[in-house]
């Protein structure tokens, strides 16, 4: 099995950005496991902190856009591409503006940066979204399909009715190609189109030189004085006989295929994890990229709801004492409600004045322990670790060892009267060693979280 990866050391990029046309510098910096790929506006008050998912896009209009209220990161999908292709699981992206650097129009200068700082393993292991019934999306021509595969391929077909492009096609067997033959492939469009977004004052950071520009414009000298003042360039404006403004040499011959490849690749990252399927599609973009991952992330949701509702377990007070060493008055859990061994538990402990740690906890004014409520996590994660199917046991046959806490915090109170929830999920699992994460709620109030290690046998 895979493990995840993050960066090596901390490595930064500055250019210009595509939509403010202001210098933007990026700074990708390694992450512990399980923190996946965050955005953090470090220009900003308290550096507030999106996470590169798909419920966080807020705008599709000439790329990906995250936001969380009025905060903004504009231009993502390049550098998530990037992270996808190099198997890059966590990291902690740094960004001194509201949009990240546009460069050559490609995703070569981010695979570049990623691997100046380097690539390291991590100890979790990888987890896959993997499907097991095809997912479709079709609106007018566009068409988005995934089918079940057990790793990644992409294939897709751009048909414009232009000469320069006309019908496209490429295939992507393995993510292995992805740094040689698809992160060069820069982004392209219409000299017509660009000329109309910088007259209405977008695309202010666009330049003739960070795209490929389909020439389908007449280039008289008025015309050429016009983009001159327009992109206020300096550069070559002359016509391409290939189509392309001062015919420039493409690096594939079917390059603007392969970038559409790029930024479908980015954009289902943001799934949140790597996807093993086979994508094809036809005339596809941001828009319809980003429909067809909340079509699979629906797929997968209802396929966890059918699967927790056939597979869920509960267990009864007596059914613990038959998993667990604890007994009273130490035993702090007193039913299971949800069970799916070795992944998640969610259990109640009924505080009551008879507990007799109240007798000297505040006796006055009684509070329930936060050691405890560590411990009841802990006893949770034990039933979560130790539980086998259609075991009938007279007494546990196995113990679990706490081993660490990490990241203890306490939210609230708990007093007697309270139904404490406790809710556990294993993060990591590997030669009966388990690191679980655990909450206690109140209702529906947080009062208690921690991170655990325990030994299972």
């Amino acid at each position: 099995m895979a493990q995840q990866q993050t960066i090596a050391k901390s490595v930064s990029l500055t250019g210009v950005g595509l939509h403010r046309g202001i210098p933007a510098t990026v700074t990708l910096n390694p992450a512990p496991e399980n923190y996946g790929i965050r955005f953090i506006r470090t220009d900003l008050e308290n550096k507030p902190e999106i996470v590169a998912d798909i419920d966080n896009v807020v705008d599709l209009a000439r790329g990906t856009t995250l936001g969380k209220g009025d905060i903004r990161v504009y231009s993502i999908e390049h550098l998530m591409s990037c992270f996808a292709g190099l198997g890059i699981d966590n990291c902690k992206v740094e960004v001194e503006a509201e949009e990240l650097p546009l460069m050559d129009g490609s995703a070569m200068p981010y695979v570049e940066l990623v691997q100046q700082a380097g690539i390291v393993e991590q100890q979790a292991e990888r987890q896959y979204i993997t499907i097991d019934e095809p997912v479709m999306y079709v609106k007018g021509d566009i068409a988005l399909a995934v089918f079940p595969l057990d790793h990644f391929r992409l294939t897709l077909e751009i048909d414009y009715n232009y000469p320069a492009l006309g019908a496209q096609y490429t295939t992507l067997f393995t993510l292995d190609d992805y740094v040689k033959d698809f992160a060069p492939s820069r982004t392209f469009c219409f000299l017509s189109e660009i000329m109309k977004l910088r007259e209405l004052g977008l695309i202010k950071g666009g330049s003739l030189d960070s795209a490929l520009v389909v020439q389908d414009v007449e280039l008289t000298k008025e015309h050429i004085d016009y983009m001159r003042r327009l992109f206020a360039y300096q550069g070559p404006i002359g016509p391409g006989k290939n189509g392309f403004l001062n015919n420039t040499e493409l690096r594939f011959y079917n390059e603007p295929c392969r970038h559409k490849a790029i930024d479908l690749i980015g954009d289902l990252y943001l799934l949140g994890k790597p996807i093993k399927a086979h994508i094809i599609g036809a005339r596809t973009g941001h828009a319809a990229n980003i429909a067809v991952a909340h079509k699979i992330r629906e797929a997968l949701n209802l396929k966890s709801k059918v699967e927790k509702k056939v597979s869920s377990v509960s267990l009864s007070y007596e059914d613990i004492l038959k998993i667990l060493p604890h007994r009273q008055p130490f035993l702090l859990i007193d039913k299971v409600s949800e069970l799916d061994p070795g992944k998640n538990i969610v259990a109640y402990k009924n505080v009551s004045f008879n507990d007799n740690f109240f007798q000297g906890h505040f006796p006055g004014n009684p509070v329930m322990p936060g050691v405890l409520m560590i411990e009841a996590i802990a006893q949770a994660a034990g039933i979560m670790g130790l539980y086998k199917e259609n075991a009938d046991l007279a007494a546990p046959a196995a113990n679990v060892l706490f081993m660490g806490i990490d990241n203890a915090r306490f939210r609230g109170i708990v007093r007697p009267g309270d139904a404490l929830r406790i809710e556990v999920k294993m993060l990591q699992f590997r030669r009966g060693t388990g690191k679980f994460a655990g909450k206690c709620y109140v209702e529906d109030k947080l009062v208690c979280e921690a991170e655990g290690l325990a030994m299972f046998g």
